[in-house]
């Protein structure tokens, strides 16, 4: 590894640790730094990462909380604690709402995660946080988790036609083989990891009234 990607570990033991907290004292931007490491550990190392967020929260930048708190979200969903990644979710769009710093995926990952654990009384907030946000999709990806969470809630809710007419979008979207940019045509796009979301969908588009 590089020495511009010691805050980039993929894994973490006492040797890569002492490492990076070497090189952190040094460093100026610190809440950058720890921020970063805390995103690269959040899949394989989610108690580390969120030991490290504790340490970012503690300092005085705020240009990256509400990445931070997503960061968090993710740690707290490897380690299957979905009420805190929910809440975590939920600060970082309140962290948004003061119009600091920068803009995260929380708006979407929130009704997803709704969607996905099938989180029944909060499907009208779902519901609400898609309305609220849509003006913010671009990839095909966005459209699709957006419909996919809508046809969900809109199922969940009584709402089959509805419900069915949001699958198909979804599923329109996840055919999308181009981006649209011309210099990054396969960013954004559906990937794998939605596959059993697509099953899920496939089903609601089936159950036209």
């Amino acid at each position: 590894m590089g020495r511009e990607d010691w805050y980039r570990n993929m894994d973490w033991d006492e040797d890569i640790a002492e490492a990076f907290f070497t090189k952190l004292k040094r460093a100026r931007r610190k809440e950058q730094y720890l921020r970063i490491q805390a995103c690269y550990l959040s899949k394989r190392h989610p108690e580390v990462a969120l030991d490290l967020l504790d340490k970012y929260f503690e300092l005085e930048d705020d240009f990256d909380h509400a990445q931070a708190y997503c960061d968090m979200a993710s740690s707290y969903l490897t380690l299957n604690k979905v009420s805190d990644a929910l809440e975590a979710y939920k600060k970082a769009l309140n962290q948004e709402s003061t119009g600091k710093g920068v803009k995260t995926e929380a708006y979407i990952l929130l009704p997803m995660l709704i969607a996905e654990q099938n989180i029944k009384e909060q499907y009208q907030f779902g519901i609400d946080l898609l309305i609220k946000y849509k003006k913010r999709l671009l990839f095909p990806v966005d459209h699709f988790r957006w419909h996919a969470a809508m046809a969900i809630f809109k199922y969940g809710l009584g709402n089959q036609t509805d419900a069915s007419s949001e699958a198909e979008q979804a599923l329109d979207a996840a055919q999308i083989k181009k981006s649209g940019f011309r210099y990054h045509q396969d960013i954004g796009l559906v990937g794998n990891q939605y596959s059993d979301m697509i099953k899920t969908l496939c089903e609601l588009h089936a159950k036209k009234q």
